[in-house]
């Protein structure tokens, strides 16, 4: 009696998984005609199934002790490995995640028909900042081919980080080092800059524009900043020649190039090209973002925002460095796309001596 009602039991627990039911029910038991071949394959599809379930949350929970006890024993035993270790890992998450994003904005401008300049600012950003990113990352993916470069290339990556890593591998005290270094290479361009627009003021006719040119040069050079004004004044100047996009000497381009972080080492006419695209992004980033409202910038933002367009603002407060990006945004929202010129050239005159010296103390 016992044997039959297990086996009783056992068929209806089968029937009840497989989801089955019979033709014929005679006082309550279930007849046979339901054939174990039926039966059997469908529960164990369901039982399979759970197992593998099971299994795979087993072996998923038993990985992610080991890594823990793995990060803990780097983290007491080498610290300066873990630290290293720990920036890769977060930076391979940040690094997806902004491919996740950028697929998502590009994914948007093919289906609704969004050109770059109408997307919002921090999409525009994003784009800008993945694609510089993308171009550095390129040459170190094709080194990595030839069979075992991989170990060349950690041993690189450890003792040039700044050259061949992007920022998402930089530790928090690295991206302030290599900020800094970044921006000393352009600060070294400033004064022949301002020196050649000097010499150039001297070829403009209108003796009153030459004057506002000559006085402007002459402020920064001697540690002043000008105020919004007396840039604007001159703003007719750089929408024709000498000091257009298209008329700037060789020599003037070849050191705004680096402003920008753009090699110097190309020729004249691939200069010209490659400066006026990217003046044109920055002119379509500042309108974006006073549509947006700077205000709405996090400090992070803010700073990367006053970076972009010349000024490191590591070493300025949050008040100082809004201040200073408000004054830009007043220049850039009064100019035409034909005044490019000068919105290159304010990475100079508005970010060489500032903050002053009387605002320090």
């Amino acid at each position: 009696m016992a044997l039959s009602c297990s086996i009783l039991c056992s068929r209806l627990s089968l029937t009840r998984l497989s989801g089955l039911t019979t033709n014929r029910i005679t006082h309550g038991f279930y007849l046979q005609d339901v054939s174990c071949q039926s039966r059997l394959p469908l529960c164990k599809h369901f039982t399979s199934s759970k197992v593998r379930r099971g299994i795979g949350r087993y072996v998923s929970s038993r990985i992610q002790w080991a890594n823990a006890k793995y990060e803990d024993f780097l983290k007491r035993r080498f610290p300066r490995f873990f630290l290293l270790y720990h920036t890769f890992k977060e930076g391979f998450k940040m690094l997806f995640q902004d491919a996740r994003e950028v697929k998502r904005i590009k994914t948007k401008m093919l289906t609704k028909g969004a050109k770059f300049h109408d997307l919002h600012y921090r999409e525009m950003e994003k784009l800008r900042q993945f694609r510089r990113d993308l171009i550095k990352a390129v040459p170190l993916v094709i080194i990595t081919i030839p069979p075992f470069a991989n170990y060349l290339i950690f041993f690189l990556m450890y003792f040039f980080p700044r050259q061949l890593l992007i920022p998402h591998f930089w530790t928090p005290r690295q991206q302030l080092e290599f900020r800094k270094v970044y921006h000393s290479h352009r600060t070294q361009h400033h004064q022949p800059i301002l020196k050649e627009l000097e010499d150039v003021s001297h070829q403009v006719k209108n003796g009153h524009l030459q004057g506002l040119l000559k006085n402007l040069c002459t402020k920064v050079q001697r540690g002043g900043n000008p105020n919004v004004s007396e840039i604007l004044a001159v703003r007719s100047l750089f929408s024709r020649a000498p000091l257009a996009m298209n008329t700037m000497s060789n020599e003037q381009m070849r050191h705004i190039s680096p402003l920008l972080f753009l090699t110097p080492r190309l020729p004249g006419f691939l200069i010209g090209r490659r400066l006026n695209s990217h003046a044109v992004e920055l002119l379509q980033l500042d309108r974006a973002l006073s549509r947006m409202g700077p205000h709405q910038l996090s400090d992070w933002e803010l700073k990367q925002a006053c970076y972009v367009r010349g000024m490191n603002a590591d070493s300025l407060d949050t008040s100082q460095s809004r201040e200073w990006l408000a004054q830009w945004l007043q220049v850039s929202s009064a100019l035409k796309e034909s005044e490019l010129s000068l919105l290159l050239h304010c990475m100079v005159l508005m970010s060489a001596n500032y903050p002053s010296a009387a605002s320090r103390h």
